[in-house]
């Protein structure tokens, strides 16, 4: 099988799963070619020029893919253009509301009309977060196919064995309004230790810290699946997370880790001391958090289901 991968970028987040991805699927057998085009890229917009230079490569590049597949709102622009038999489109986090809480009205204005265009042209939909499937359901009354974005275990072997530091709480994620860091350090004052803030750092330097950590927190006022949990939950360390987006598909309350209000210093600061204090409760939460994600979250569990899509998806008559 012939494959195309568009993203703005192939790192982080949503890129990051599609480099991922890319490789298991070579591994496989499968023929996976990474577009790149240089793209100016504008603080907290989802590269726009990106939209425009892949869309113009698409179109003059007619070389034939089995399947095109688009990872984010602005990459659909070049799978709509590029030859292949199908096209697949994948969105974590709903994109419109994405933007809507980063940005003024106007711009908000034209991510919703381009995101209603755009989630009509592919042949399938995916995203990696039962919560993002079920808004988009509800608000455009489309399907989307549930593949969660798992994790890379072979890559954690790097990470040396370390000795916890006391009290040490973790930040790992963007330095940004949806994140939340800013709720963080409003509780910050008020957490019986110390905050380490990983915003800038590479993998193996944030997986260093998290491991050397009590508590992993992530404040986030929005969010899709994140890979900060899974981390956490892989390296046996406990999390407190704001219950919002699919969050609550990673973590149960009280068994995987511990659920706040997103908005609230108070109860994050008091969740994170808790498990300080209570160093049991941190071990039993650490341990069916690690449980849950070598069960669920690994490439093992997760590469054949997409194996299954992709010839399902050809299957289908064109």
């Amino acid at each position: 099988m012939k494959i195309l991968f568009i993203s703005p970028v192939f790192s982080g987040g949503i890129g990051g799963h599609a480099a991922m991805l890319a490789d298991k699927l070579s591994d496989y057998g499968y023929k996976v070619k990474k577009m790149q085009v240089p793209h100016i890229p504008i603080k907290n917009l989802k590269n726009p020029s990106f939209a425009l230079f892949s869309s113009l490569k698409s179109l003059t590049n007619r070389e034939s893919f089995d399947i095109v597949h688009g990872f984010n709102i602005p990459s659909a622009y070049a799978m709509k253009y590029a030859k292949g038999k199908k096209k697949v489109l994948s969105v974590h986090g709903v994109f419109s509301e994405q933007v809507d809480t980063l940005h003024s009205k106007s711009i908000s204005s034209v991510a919703k009309i381009a995101e209603s265009q755009v989630l009509n042209w592919p042949d399938k939909l995916t995203t990696d977060s039962k919560a993002t499937q079920k808004l988009y359901k509800e608000k455009l009354g489309l399907n989307f196919e549930y593949l969660p974005s798992p994790l890379d275990i072979q890559k954690f072997s790097s990470i040396s064995d370390v000795t916890k530091i006391e009290n040490q709480v973790a930040y790992v994620g963007r330095d940004s309004y949806e994140k939340g860091i800013d709720i963080l350090k409003q509780a910050e004052s008020k957490i019986d230790g110390n905050v380490v803030y990983c915003t800038d750092r590479s993998w193996d330097d944030a997986m260093k810290i998290i491991k050397l950590s009590q508590v992993v927190v992530v404040p986030s006022r929005m969010e899709s699946l994140p890979t900060t949990v899974k981390e956490a939950f892989y390296l046996n360390v406990p999390v407190v997370a704001t219950n919002v987006g699919g969050i609550p598909e990673l973590i149960k309350d009280d068994e995987t880790g511990i659920l706040v209000p997103s908005e609230n210093p108070d109860k994050l600061a008091a969740a994170v001391n808790e498990l300080l204090f209570d160093k049991q409760k941190a071990k039993r939460l650490a341990n069916n958090g690690n449980k849950f994600v070598k069960n669920n979250m690994t490439w093992d569990v997760i590469l054949p289901k997409y194996i299954q899509f992709y010839e399902d998806l050809l299957a289908i008559p064109y």
